[in-house]
C-alpha cells in the first residue's frame, strides 16, 4: 500500500475563519498529513501577530488527526520540499479565486512538479473571507457564525482594545 503524501494549505489566515476549516477538516481524510501554513508576507499588513495566527489555527483544528499548524516565509514551494509535501491544498469560492489559483498552480508545477489540488468552497461557506470577517467585526457585527469560537473571541478583543 502506497504511503498517502504530505499537503501545505497555505495562507495568511488573518482570521482562521469557518471556510478554512471546511478545507483543512475535508482535505485530511485525502491526505497521510495535511500542513496548515502561515505565511508571514512582508507584503501584507495582518491584523494579528503569526503567533496569533498559529494559536487560532492551532486551536481550530486541535482536534483533527494528522494536521499540524507552522509557518514560513519566502516561496511556498521552498517551504513545501522542506516540508517533504507533494500537494499543495487551495480552496476556491468562485470564479475570481480560481483564475487566480490555476495562474499560481502553474508556476508552482513549472518550478518544482508540486501539483496543487482545489476544494470547492462548501455553499455555507462561499461569501465568507477574512477581509469581510475582520470588517464586520471592527464595526462591532456578529461574526460568530463566520469564525470558530476562539476566533471570535480573540476578534472582539482585539477591536475592543481599539485596534
Amino acid at each position: 500500500m502506497q504511503e498517502q503524501p504530505t499537503a501545505i494549505y497555505p495562507g495568511t489566515f488573518d482570521p482562521f475563519t469557518l471556510g478554512h476549516l471546511d478545507i483543512v477538516e475535508r482535505a485530511a481524510p485525502l491526505f497521510g498529513r495535511v500542513i496548515v501554513a502561515i505565511s508571514q508576507n512582508p507584503s501584507k499588513t495582518p491584523l494579528f501577530t503569526v503567533a496569533e495566527r498559529v494559536a487560532m489555527a492551532q486551536e481550530a483544528v486541535s482536534e483533527l488527526s494528522g494536521v499540524a499548524v507552522e509557518t514560513f516565509d519566502g516561496l511556498l514551494v521552498a517551504y513545501a520540499e522542506r516540508a517533504g509535501a507533494a500537494v499543495i491544498v487551495k480552496g476556491i469560492r468562485g470564479g475570481e479565486d480560481a483564475a487566480y489559483e490555476e495562474q499560481m498552480a502553474q508556476m508552482n508545477r513549472d518550478m518544482t512538479g508540486i501539483e496543487t489540488v482545489y476544494l470547492s468552497a462548501s455553499p455555507a461557506y462561499r461569501a465568507v473571507s477574512s477581509t469581510l470577517v475582520k470588517e464586520i467585526a471592527r464595526f462591532g457585527g456578529t461574526i460568530d457564525r463566520f469564525v470558530p469560537s476562539g476566533v471570535a473571541r480573540m476578534m472582539k478583543e482585539r477591536f475592543r482594545d481599539g485596534s
